[in-house]
């Protein structure tokens, strides 16, 4: 029996060691309180999980309250992680200006064989007004061997002006890509390519009818899977051959929780897929925060959560107020 239980003490602190509860926020910008539009991938060189995201200048108190100038002149910052749940920030990133300019959203990174793949949302110039003359977005490619150094690889070029925040799966023998179509009415619509680079429009028709932005598609539990932000919470699709979808009903993460720092709606999120379990990362304006009742521009802060998506009856849910612990492993070569 003292066998027994020495040898349980000592594995209690390594089971407690394995996974930690995420903590709210599972990251917060230090230099401009901003981080929106996350994007997870494992650095295979440093052993790392790494988070490229968009750096909102939300610290800014511009004279007119309609002013956006703080959501533009963004770059892209850096977080890492060893488990996913405690993150250390990192700086922003570094890209060619040849291809880039001095608004940057929306990260999209996908590995293979190699090479680090990124599909980068590049606004020219900066703007007050959303939507003003001259702010079309386009979607820049870059490719890195080591998630620092970057290469411009072309423009994504199809049949359309203002195509930003894309989302990229391998399908079949080809890759697919999702993006919000502005001119298709803020409709989310996809391309097919066969190398990464030249891209084809599927359809003239979107996925689903229901405007919205950021797309994610990932795939668990037998099914494929999208999420999108229709700024009153995340839209659910499920398919069986990513081509052909259907809406869940209702909206995840739409209802704000209840603990301090995630109390508005869930926005443009990320998803990591660990095994059996998958963690859906999305950030949230701080409105409903106690700093807000006396700073009347607390609202444009916003900080990154971590929730798990759970699949239950053919759905996924989640419930963000329910504490998450998990760490995550690195994935297969």
């Amino acid at each position: 029996m003292k066998s027994f239980l020495a040898t349980l003490a000592l594995a209690l602190p390594l089971a407690a060691s394995a996974a930690d509860v995420a903590p709210k926020p599972v990251f917060r910008d230090p230099v401009f309180d901003g981080a929106a539009d996350v994007s997870i991938v494992y650095d295979r060189a440093a052993r790392l999980w790494k988070m490229f995201y968009t750096n909102r200048r939300a610290t800014m108190k511009l004279p007119d309250p309609k002013d956006v100038e703080w959501v533009h002149g963004t770059a892209i910052g850096i977080a890492a992680s060893d488990d996913g749940v405690h993150w250390r920030y990192q700086g922003t990133a570094d890209f060619p200006k040849a291809c880039t300019d001095v608004t940057l959203w929306a990260p999209e990174i996908y590995y293979e064989n190699g090479t680090y793949h990124m599909w980068l949302t590049i606004v020219p110039g900066i703007f007050h007004r959303w939507g003003g003359p001259g702010a079309d977005g386009r979607i820049e490619h870059l490719t890195s061997t080591d998630l620092s150094k970057w290469k411009c690889e072309g423009t994504v070029k199809l049949d359309t002006g203002r195509m930003i925040d894309p989302a990229i799966i391998k399908l079949g023998q080809g890759y697919r890509m999702w993006y919000k179509d502005e001119r298709a009415g803020s409709r989310i619509l996809a391309a097919d390519s066969q190398d990464l680079r030249t891209w084809k429009k599927v359809s003239d028709e979107p996925v689903n009818p229901t405007m919205g932005e950021g797309p994610k598609v990932f795939r668990f539990k037998g099914y494929y899977w999208m999420v999108v932000d229709v700024w009153k919470g995340l839209m659910v699709l499920r398919s069986d051959d990513a081509r052909t979808w259907t809406e869940q009903k209702g909206y995840i993460l739409g209802e704000p929780g209840h603990k301090a720092t995630d109390r508005a709606k869930g926005q443009h999120a990320d998803v990591v897929v660990d095994g059996d379990r998958a963690f859906i990362y999305y950030f949230v304006h701080q409105v409903n925060e106690t700093e807000a009742a006396t700073d009347d521009r607390w609202n444009q802060r916003t900080v990154i959560q971590v929730a798990e998506l759970v699949f239950k009856d053919g759905r996924l849910e989640v419930d963000r107020d329910r504490d998450v612990a998990f760490r995550l492993k690195a994935p297969s070569p």
